[in-house]
C-alpha cells in the first residue's frame, strides 16, 4: 500500500570541488530520479559528473556536482541557506592514497515549492532555466524577483531529466549618468588630479551601491564627457531586474557625495544579452526578399531597427515591413522584411530592445550579391537537324527554385530544358532543320533567355543571341572558262546565304589559293565572292572551289578553267632591240622563248608579215628572220618589227618591237658581227644574253648592256648586266607573284634567294644589274606575305647582309649615279616584311648578321614590360638603343608584333637630305608595329655621336613621299631630347626608319655664332632690367607731384606695374637660360617653375596695357559716369594680375600632368605636342590689336570733341599722356615679341635669333623713356628735385631754358622728334606752380593737344 501522499520541499544544491587522483581515476555519470518521501531529510546523492579531463600525469581535476535534496517543511531551506553562506571555503576533504577532495562551493540553485496544486520550481538569483527547458515546459504566470522582462525563471514542475537552473552568465552593463556640475578640461586627462579624485569617490559609490546586485563583479569608471559632466562607467554582474538597478541606484545616490550633484533620472543601462540575430537567406541575391529576425527572452515589444550605412532608422513603408510581436509569453520576436532588395540596402542592421532604463542591442551585417550568369553571349546554328546545346551556369551555386528559358525573335525553334542543381547549370538543347529556317531568312537572330528564380524571389537572366543559317546554295559562273597566258578571267560565286565563318577557293589538290586573288562581300539575303585573275599562268590551268563555310557546315561549287599556254610579253626576248642596216645589206631578228611549244610565229613589219624559223638550243627556243634590205624600196627608213606568237586556242601575242634603221652604208662606221653596225655617236642598246657578255642558254643572263659608237669602235657606256643565277630568280619572282600558291611557294624561294646571293657575291659587286636586280626581287617578294615566321625573316636579312656588306658599296655608289630609289626601294621592303612578321612565341627574336641586325617581340595582353633594345656593330664601330615605355605598349592590339632592324652601312647608300650640307652619320634603324597604331605613339632612340666639328644633331626620318616619292630624310615629329660627347638621344611620335642628320649650317653649342648669341642675350637683358629700375625709382621720386588727379593717378599706377611686371620676367628669363644647356633641362622642376612665372608675368605686362588702354577708353567716352578710385585700382589688378594668373594656372594644369608643358629644348611653353603656346599668343596678340584700336578711337575724339566733353586742362594732359604711352609702347612691345616669338619654332633662321636679341635690350629703355621720362609732369617734377637751391628760392622768377634745355625738356631734339610723332612743334617754359597753374588755366584747345 502506498503512503499517503505528502506535499514536500525538495532543493538543488551544486558542489564544486577538485580532486588529485591517480590516472586510473573513473569517473561515471549517473542520474539519480527526484524523490520526495516523508522524513527523508538528507542523503547522499550520486554525481552527476559535468566535466572530466584526464591527462598523462597527476593533476587536479575540477567537477561540479549536483545534490538533490528533499524536505516537508519549508522552514528548513533558510537555514540550510544559511549554514552554507556561513561556510568558509575551500574546504579540504579526507585524503587518501587514492585522491585528496577539495570542495570549492556550494550554492542552492533550484527551489520547488507547493503552490495550490502545483509545484512551482523557480531558479536561485544569478540562476536561470535553460532555453530549451522553458520551450518544452510550463511556466508560472507570475512570480517575484524576475530578472528585467524574463518568464523564464520559474517553472510549473521540475523536468524529470534536467538539467536544473544554470548559472547565469556575466554581462558588462555598460552605464552612464549626468552630474550637474560644471565640466572641466582635467576631467579629459586620466593622469590630473581633478580626474582620479573623481573615479575614486564615483567607483567607491558605485561599489557600494551596486554590490546588492547579483553576481556582482566589477565596477569601473571609464571616463568623463561634456553635457555638465556626464560619467561613463562599466559594471560586470549578471542580469538584474529593473526593480534592483532602481535600488542599487539609490544606493549609488545614498554613498555618494551631495557635492557631486548626481542627478538620479539620468541613469542610463546599455547590455548585451543571447539575443538570437538571424538572416534569411544566408546568401542573398538582388531582388530576393530577406527576413532580418531578432528572438529574445526580454519581454518588451518596443523594438526599433536601424541601418548604419544610411545611418537612418527603418519604418513600415513601401519595401519595408517590422512586426514586433512576443511569442508563449516568453521570447519577444521582431521582424524586418525588405521586399525585391537592391545592393543599396547591404550593410550593418541593429535590432535594439528597450525595457525601463534597459537597452538590448544586437548588429549583423547583411551582403547583397546581383546575380551572375555565365553563358556564351552569341552563337550560330546551323539549320542542319543536328542538336545544339544552349547552356547556363550561375556564379554561385544556390538551391534555385527554378530556371526558365524563353525565346524572342521571328521565328520560333524551341527546345528541351535540363537543370543540374548540383552545378547550378541550365541547358537547352534544340534542332533547327531547313523548314523551320529557311534560305531567304537564312541569318535570322533569335534571342533566348535563360532566367534564374531564387527560393526568395530574386531573378537573374542572361541572353544568348544565335543565329540561325540555313546551308547555303551556292550558284557559279556557267559559262566555261577557257583562256591563255597573259590573258585575265574572273569566277563568281553567289550564295543565298548572307551569314558565313569563312569563304576560300582552292584547287583540287586542297591547296587555297591565296587570297588577294579574290574578294568576297555580303549584302541583304545573300554574298558573293569573285575569284580575279589579271594575267593568266598556265599554273592557273585545273578545278577550283568555291567554299562557303558556317561552323562545320562547307557549301562547294567547282568550276573548270582551261589554259592554254602562250609565252607573256616580258618573257620574250628579242633581238636586237635597234638595229642599222645599209640600204643593201641584211640582218638577222629573232624572238626567243624559254619553252618548247607549237607556237605558230610571224614577224611584222608595217603590213608585211614573215613567217619565222624555228631554232631549239637546249632549252631555249628562238624564231629568226633574216630581213634583206633590198626587199623593201624605201631608204633611208626606220620601222618597228614584232613578232606574234600564237597557239592552239587562235590567242597572240606580240614580242616587244625591235627598231630598224635603214641607212645608206657610207654613214656607216662601227661594225660587229654581235652588235651590229652604226653610224659615230650612235647609242644602241642590247639585251645580255645576245651580247658578248658570257652566258648559258641553260640560264641565261639577263639586263640590257648599253653601246655607243665612237670612231669606228662600238664602247660600253652602261652595263646593267644581271648574272645568270639572278635573272633566274628574277623570272622565278615575276612568275612567283603571279602564281596562285605564292604564299606557299614563298619560304622556299627566300631561302634559295638567300643561298644564291651568297654564293654570287662577287657578281654582284661586278654587276649593278644584279644588284638592281636583288633589291627588285625583295620588293617583288616583299608584297606577298601576310605573315612572316623566323625562318623566312633570317633568310630575307641573310640576303640584306650581303648587298649591304662592305665590297658592295661601291656597286651601291654606281647604282646612286643613275638617280634610281632603289635605296629607298630596299629600306621600305625590309620594313614591309618586319611588318608581316610574326614570331612564334612571344620571346625576344634576335638575328644578327655582320651588316644587319634585328629584335622582334610580341607584346602579350597585361601589363608588358617595356621594349628596349640594342644594337652593336662592332665591324663599323657604330651602337644604338630603342626603347618604347610599357605605357605605349599598352595601346597596341593584343598579340602585335614590334620590330627593329639597325643597318650600319645603309647611311652610305640613301640619298642625302641636302647634298654637301647635311648628312647621315649614323646608324639606321627602323621600327615597325604590326597593327595599325590608332593612338599617339612615342618611341626614343639613342645613337653613337660621331659628330663633325661645329656641327648639330638633327633626329630624322626617312619619308618615302619625298623626292617625288623616291624618298628623303625629315625631322617631322623627330626632335633631339638630349646630347653628349658619346651619344645623341632623338625621340619621334611615329614609327618607321630614324638616323641623326649633322647640319653644319645651324649654331653648334660652343660656336662662334652661339656664344656671341649668348653674350648679346645676357649684356640686353641686364640693360633692360637696369632700365626698368630707374623707371620705378623715377616713379618713386615723382610720384607725389604726378599724380594729382585720378587719371594721373591711374596711368602711373599701370605704368609701376608694367615696368615691374617686365623687370620680373627678363630676371625669370635670365634663370631660364641658365638652367637649361641646350638640349635638356638641367632640373625639370626649376625649368617648369621658370616657364609658369614668364608666361605669368609677360602676360601681366600686355594685360597692364590692356588695363591702361581701357581707363583711357572710359575717361573720355563715360564723360558723366565717375568711378572711386579704390574701385578703379580693384578692377585694374584684377585684369593686371587676375587674367594673367587663371590663364597660366590652366595652361600649367592641363599640360603639366603629361609632362608636355614646356619644350624639350627650351624653358617655354610647349609648341609641338599640345600648341601651349597659343596660351600667350593669342592674348598678346588681342591685346596689341584692342589697344591699337583704342588709341586710334581716343585721339579722334579728342581732335573732334563732342559737346559737353570738356575734362579739364590736366584731366586732358593725363589723357594725352597714356594716348602716347599705349600708341607707342604697344607697337612696339608688339613688334618685339614678333620677332620674339619666332625663335621659338624649330629652324627658325639666326637672324631672328639677332634681332630678337637686340630688341630685347630695348624693351626697358621703351618703358622708361616712353611710359615715364616723356611725360611733362615727371619730368617738370625730376627738374624741381635736382634744380639748385637758387631756382626753388625765386619763385616768380621765370628760367628760359635756351642752350642749357635738359635732354627731355619740349624745346629738346629729342623731346621734339617724340613729340613730332604725335604734331608736337614749339617751345614751352618752365616756371613756378603758379605760372603754370596760370598758364594751364588760359591754354588753348591746341596747347593741350600737344601735351
Amino acid at each position: 500500500m502506498k503512503s499517503p501522499r505528502r506535499t514536500t520541499l525538495c532543493c538543488m544544491i551544486i558542489v564544486i570541488y577538485f580532486s588529485q587522483a591517480t590516472p586510473n581515476l573513473n569517473l561515471e555519470s549517473i542520474v539519480h530520479p527526484l524523490i520526495l518521501q516523508e522524513h527523508e531529510l538528507a542523503g547522499k546523492e550520486p554525481l552527476r559528473q559535468k566535466r572530466a579531463v584526464a591527462s598523462s600525469r597527476v593533476a587536479a581535476e575540477e567537477y561540479t556536482v549536483d545534490v538533490e535534496i528533499s524536505f516537508e517543511n519549508a522552514s528548513f531551506l533558510e537555514p540550510i541557506k544559511t549554514y552554507l553562506n556561513s561556510l568558509s571555503f575551500p574546504i579540504q576533504g579526507n585524503s587518501t592514497d587514492q585522491a585528496t577532495t577539495t570542495i570549492l562551493s556550494i550554492e542552492v540553485t533550484t527551489v520547488c515549492r507547493p503552490t495550490g496544486n502545483e509545484i512551482w520550481c523557480s531558479c536561485e538569483t544569478g540562476y536561470r532555466w535553460p532555453q530549451e527547458r522553458c520551450l518544452h515546459n510550463l511556466t508560472c504566470q507570475e512570480h517575484d524577483g524576475f530578472p528585467a522582462g524574463h518568464r523564464c525563471s520559474c517553472l510549473k514542475g521540475l523536468p524529470p531529466k534536467g538539467p536544473f537552473c544554470q548559472l547565469q552568465g556575466d554581462v558588462t552593463l555598460r552605464m552612464s549618468v549626468r552630474l550637474n556640475v560644471g565640466f572641466q578640461q582635467d576631467l579629459k586627462n586620466s593622469s590630473s588630479a581633478l580626474y582620479r579624485s573623481y573615479k575614486t569617490d564615483l567607483e567607491t559609490a558605485f561599489w557600494k551601491g551596486y554590490s546588492i546586485l547579483p553576481g556582482f563583479k566589477l565596477v569601473t569608471v571609464t571616463g568623463f564627457r561634456p553635457g555638465s559632466v556626464v560619467v561613463t562607467y562599466e559594471v560586470k554582474t549578471t542580469t538584474p531586474s529593473p526593480e534592483l538597478m532602481r535600488k542599487a541606484n539609490d544606493q549609488v545616490m545614498r554613498n555618494l557625495n551631495q557635492t557631486y550633484k548626481m542627478d538620479y533620472n539620468s541613469f542610463q543601462v546599455v547590455t548585451s544579452n543571447e539575443t538570437k540575430f538571424t538572416i534569411v537567406p544566408e546568401i542573398i541575391f538582388e531582388g530576393d526578399t530577406v527576413t532580418l529576425m531578432c528572438e529574445t527572452e526580454v519581454l518588451s515589444s518596443n523594438v526599433s531597427w536601424h541601418h548604419v550605412e544610411r545611418h537612418s532608422d527603418i519604418q513600415n513603408k513601401s519595401r519595408f515591413s517590422v512586426y514586433t510581436f512576443v511569442l508563449n509569453n516568453m521570447t519577444s520576436i521582431s521582424r524586418l522584411t525588405i521586399y525585391n532588395i537592391t545592393q543599396g540596402d547591404a550593410g550593418e542592421y541593429i535590432c535594439k530592445l528597450t525595457l525601463d532604463i534597459f537597452e538590448y542591442e544586437s548588429r549583423k551585417k547583411m551582403d547583397v550579391i546581383p546575380i551572375r550568369i555565365l553563358a556564351t553571349e552569341e552563337m550560330k546554328v546551323t539549320c542542319d537537324n543536328n542538336p545544339v546545346s544552349l547552356n547556363c551556369c550561375s556564379e554561385i551555386n544556390v538551391n534555385w527554385s527554378m530556371v526558365e528559358w524563353k525565346q524572342q525573335g521571328k521565328i520560333n525553334i524551341p527546345g528541351n530544358p535540363e537543370t543540374d542543381t548540383d552545378s547550378g547549370c541550365s541547358r537547352y538543347t534544340l534542332k533547327a532543320d531547313g523548314r523551320q529556317c529557311p534560305s531567304r531568312l537564312g541569318g535570322m537572330r533569335v534571342t533566348y533567355v535563360c532566367e534564374f528564380i531564387s527560393e526568395h524571389g530574386a531573378r537573374g537572366s542572361k541572353s544568348i543571341e544565335v543565329t540561325f543559317t540555313s546551308v547555303a546554295n551556292l550558284t557559279i559562273t556557267p559559262d566555261p572558262i577557257s583562256v591563255s597566258e597573259g590573258q585575265n578571267f574572273s569566277i563568281k560565286c553567289i550564295s543565298d546565304v548572307s551569314n558565313y565563318d569563312e569563304v576560300y577557293w582552292n584547287t583540287s589538290a586542297g591547296i587555297k589559293i591565296y587570297p588577294k586573288f579574290y574578294t568576297t562581300k555580303r549584302y541583304a539575303g545573300g554574298a558573293e565572292s569573285v575569284l580575279t585573275v589579271k594575267t593568266v599562268t598556265r599554273e592557273w590551268n585545273g578545278t577550283y572551289h568555291c567554299i562557303f563555310r558556317y561552323k562545320n557546315s562547307y557549301s562547294v561549287a567547282t568550276k573548270d578553267v582551261t589554259v592554254y599556254p602562250l609565252p607573256l610579253e616580258p618573257n620574250i626576248m628579242v633581238d636586237p632591240l635597234e638595229a642599222t642596216i645599209p640600204c643593201k645589206g641584211s640582218h638577222h631578228f629573232k624572238c626567243c622563248i624559254q619553252e618548247n611549244e607549237d607556237y605558230k610565229v610571224t614577224f611584222q613589219m608595217d603590213s608585211l608579215s614573215f613567217l619565222a624559223e624555228k631554232e631549239v638550243n637546249g632549252k631555249q627556243v628562238c624564231y629568226k628572220y633574216n630581213f634583206m634590205a633590198s626587199s623593201v624600196s624605201w631608204c633611208p627608213k626606220k620601222f618597228n618589227i614584232f613578232c606574234h606568237f600564237t597557239n592552239a586556242a587562235n590567242n597572240s601575242v606580240q614580242s616587244p618591237s625591235m627598231k630598224l634603221n635603214l641607212v645608206p652604208g657610207e654613214n656607216i662606221m662601227c661594225q660587229d658581227p654581235i652588235i651590229g653596225v652604226g653610224e659615230p655617236g650612235k647609242v644602241i642598246q642590247k639585251l645580255c644574253q645576245f651580247s658578248s657578255v658570257p652566258s648559258s642558254p641553260g640560264s641565261p643572263t639577263g639586263g640590257i648592256i648599253t653601246y655607243k659608237c665612237v670612231g669606228s669602235q662600238w664602247k660600253v657606256k652602261k652595263n646593267d648586266c644581271i648574272s645568270a643565277p639572278i635573272n633566274s630568280l628574277l623570272q622565278l619572282a615575276k612568275a612567283l607573284i603571279k602564281s596562285p600558291y605564292q604564299d606557299a611557294k614563298l619560304p622556299t624561294y627566300l631561302k634559295d634567294l638567300s643561298v644564291s646571293t651568297g654564293k654570287v657575291k662577287h657578281e654582284v659587286s661586278s654587276f649593278p644589274g644584279s644588284l638592281g636586280a636583288i633589291i627588285n626581287i625583295l620588293d617583288l617578294l616583299s608584297t606577298v606575305p601576310t605573315q612572316v615566321n623566323s625562318e623566312m625573316m633570317t633568310h630575307v636579312l641573310s640576303t640584306v647582309n650581303t648587298i649591304l656588306s662592305k665590297p658592295i658599296l661601291s656597286t651601291w655608289k654606281v647604282v646612286q649615279q643613275q638617280q634610281t630609289n632603289q635605296s629607298s626601294q630596299l629600306l621600305d621592303s625590309v620594313e614591309r616584311f618586319s611588318r608581316a612578321l610574326r614570331p612564334e612565341d612571344s620571346t625576344v627574336l634576335s638575328i644578327n648578321q655582320t651588316n644587319v641586325q634585328m629584335r622582334s617581340v610580341v607584346i602579350k595582353p597585361g601589363h608588358p614590360k617595356a621594349y628596349k633594345q640594342s644594337f652593336v656593330f662592332s665591324d663599323s664601330d657604330l651602337w644604338g638603343n630603342v626603347a618604347i615605355e610599357n605605357c605605349q605598349l599598352g595601346n597596341l592590339q593584343r598579340d602585335s608584333s614590334i620590330v627593329t632592324v639597325a643597318f650600319p652601312t645603309l647611311k652610305t647608300i640613301l640619298a642625302q637630305d641636302v647634298p654637301g650640307k647635311n648628312f647621315v652619320n649614323s646608324l639606321v634603324m627602323t621600327t615597325t608595329v604590326s597593327h595599325n597604331i590608332t593612338l599617339p605613339f612615342s618611341i626614343s632612340m639613342t645613337f653613337k655621336n660621331i659628330n663633325p666639328s661645329g656641327a648639330v644633331p638633327r633626329c630624322v626620318f626617312w619619308n618615302f613621299d619625298l623626292a617625288n616619292h623616291t624618298g628623303g630624310w625629315d625631322s617631322s615629329g623627330c626632335y633631339v631630347n638630349k646630347v653628349d660627347e658619346d651619344s645623341v638621344s632623338c625621340v619621334c611620335d611615329h614609327l618607321t626608319s630614324f638616323s641623326i642628320l649633322m647640319s653644319p649650317d645651324s649654331p653648334y653649342p660652343g660656336s662662334l655664332l652661339e656664344i656671341l648669341l649668348d653674350i648679346i642675350s645676357y649684356i640686353g637683358l641686364c640693360f633692360s632690367i637696369l632700365s626698368l629700375a630707374a623707371c620705378l625709382v623715377v616713379e618713386a621720386v615723382v610720384w607725389k607731384s604726378v599724380t594729382k588727379n585720378r587719371t594721373s593717378y591711374m596711368r602711373h599706377i599701370c605704368i609701376v606695374n608694367i615696368a615691374a611686371s617686365l623687370l620680373v620676367a627678363d630676371s625669370w628669363f635670365i634663370v631660364a637660360a641658365a638652367i637649361h644647356n641646350h638640349y635638356h633641362p638641367l632640373n625639370e622642376t626649376a625649368c617648369v617653375a621658370a616657364t609658369f612665372f614668364i608666361h605669368f608675368f609677360y602676360l601681366s605686362v600686355f594685360f597692364w596695357m590692356l588695363t591702361l588702354g581701357l581707363m583711357l577708353f572710359y575717361r573720355l567716352v563715360f564723360i558723366l559716369h565717375d568711378t572711386s578710385k579704390s574701385i578703379q585700382k580693384t578692377i585694374a589688378f584684377s585684369l593686371g594680375y587676375g587674367c594673367p594668373l587663371v590663364i597660366s594656372v590652366i595652361t600649367v594644369g592641363a599640360t603639366q600632368p603629361q609632362e608636355v608643358y614646356t619644350r624639350k629644348n627650351a624653358c617655354w611653353l610647349n609648341w609641338e605636342d599640345t600648341k601651349a603656346l597659343l596660351a600667350f599668343v593669342i592674348p598678346a596678340l588681342i591685346i596689341v590689336v584692342v589697344n591699337m584700336t583704342i588709341t586710334i578711337v581716343v585721339i579722334s575724339k579728342i581732335l573732334r570733341p563732342s559737346i559737353g566733353d570738356k575734362p579739364s586742362k590736366q584731366e586732358k594732359s593725363s589723357l594725352f599722356q597714356i594716348s602716347k604711352s599705349i600708341g607707342v609702347l604697344t607697337p612696339l612691345l608688339g613688334l618685339t615679341w614678333g620677332f620674339g616669338l619666332a625663335t621659338v619654332f624649330q629652324g627658325s633662321n639666326a637672324v631672328f635669333h639677332i634681332i630678337f636679341t637686340l630688341l630685347n635690350a630695348f624693351q626697358g629703355l621703351f618703358i622708361l623713356l616712353f611710359g615715364c621720362l616723356w611725360d611733362q609732369k615727371v619730368q617738370e617734377a625730376l627738374l624741381k628735385k635736382c634744380s639748385l637751391s637758387r631756382w626753388s628760392s625765386q619763385h616768380s622768377k621765370s628760367t628760359s631754358l635756351g642752350s642749357s634745355t635738359p635732354v627731355f625738356s619740349m624745346s629738346s631734339p629729342i623731346s621734339r622728334r617724340f613729340n613730332n610723332l604725335f604734331g608736337k612743334t614749339g617751345t614751352y617754359n618752365v616756371s613756378t606752380p603758379e605760372t603754370t597753374s596760370s598758364s594751364l588755366e588760359n591754354t588753348s584747345s591746341a596747347y593741350s593737344l600737344l601735351n
